[in-house]
């Protein structure tokens, strides 16, 4: 499995490197349904971050204008809870001097760390600054993900968890391992998407849970050696809702497959399936009556070599 990657989230990377357009509406429908909900969507930092530092286009700056409005309530309720919290660890140093018990001991402890952790998320906000993990995603995140559209390549963002189409909403939970299409079930459990909905997402490293010498679980971060940016195969699916609350829904998973040895022997059976630049229309633009042609190109792929390190 495949249960997280560190993409390529800036979408001006696929526009200048790949000439592909975004799909703005969606982009702006994503952002405006997090800060309205913000526990339903999750992205990284860096899918938003071009947005608000180089906005060009008028539908671009639309977008930071959501962006900015969201952050500006969201830093509002931040400090709303930081001075609550604040006040909390005041009341709980108060109680340890007067008499340091158990319960007052531990109140302190949640108090301290309660703080400190709106504290964080304040200077998250407020910075600029893109971290290797603001590009990373898991499962339930949205990505941007490269599609064939109107006869060109198009950027839409997609929830990294496929639920496909006509399925019932309760898919995601009775199958939770649909982030990833195993190259051995396209045929079978994705036949409705393989030669049909391809995509791709641009991928630097991703990462799994192993276990060590001890039987400990540790997390991996696989990397290509020399490292490179891989373009990563995807099945995508548009859910469409018929019923009164429910929403549309964008998703994907990405293809993997059995993994090189220096992963197998890493510990891990499984890895996302890299095809190669020159096989990337042939791939997002599939025929249904000729998915031999799209077997060809996942078994003559691009897989690199990895290297691997313990990561946070």
């Amino acid at each position: 499995m495949c249960y997280s990657a560190q993409i390529k989230a800036d979408y001006k990377r696929f526009v200048s490197e790949y000439g592909a357009i975004m799909s703005l509406d969606e982009f702006t429908r994503l952002v405006t349904e997090y800060f309205k909900n913000p526990g339903s969507v999750k992205f990284p930092k860096a899918m938003t971050a071009p947005f608000l530092e180089s906005p060009e286009t008028e539908e671009e700056k639309k977008i930071a204008e959501v962006l900015r409005a969201g952050q500006e309530a969201e830093e509002i309720k931040l400090l709303q809870e930081l001075a609550k919290q604040r006040e909390r660890l005041e009341k709980a140093r108060a109680a340890v001097e007067r008499k340091a018990t158990k319960t007052a001991t531990e109140e302190l402890r949640k108090a301290s760390n309660k703080v400190a952790w709106v504290e964080g998320k304040l200077d998250e906000l407020r910075s600029n600054e893109i971290k290797p993990r603001d590009s990373r995603i898991f499962p339930g995140w949205y990505a941007p993900v490269m599609i064939w559209e109107n006869g060109r390549r198009v950027i839409k963002p997609m929830r990294y968890q496929c639920r496909p189409a006509g399925k019932p909403e309760f898919y995601d939970t009775k199958y939770p391992g649909t982030y990833n299409a195993r190259m051995e079930n396209l045929r079978g459990f994705w036949k409705g998407q393989y030669g049909h909905t391809h995509g791709v997402v641009l991928v630097d490293a991703f990462y799994e849970n192993v276990k060590d010498a001890q039987g400990r679980n540790i997390i991996l971060g696989f990397r290509p050696d020399p490292p490179q940016t891989m373009i990563v195969a995807c099945l995508w699916s548009h859910w469409r809702a018929t019923k009164p609350g429910e929403k549309d829904l964008l998703s994907f998973a990405i293809i993997t497959t059995d993994p090189p040895p220096e992963i197998s022997e890493a510990g891990h059976d499984r890895c996302p399936v890299p095809i190669k630049s020159e096989d990337l229309d042939a791939w997002l633009n599939p025929d249904p009556n000729n998915v031999e042609a799209m077997d060809k190109i996942l078994a003559d792929n691009a897989m690199p070599h990895f290297t691997h390190s313990v990561a946070g």
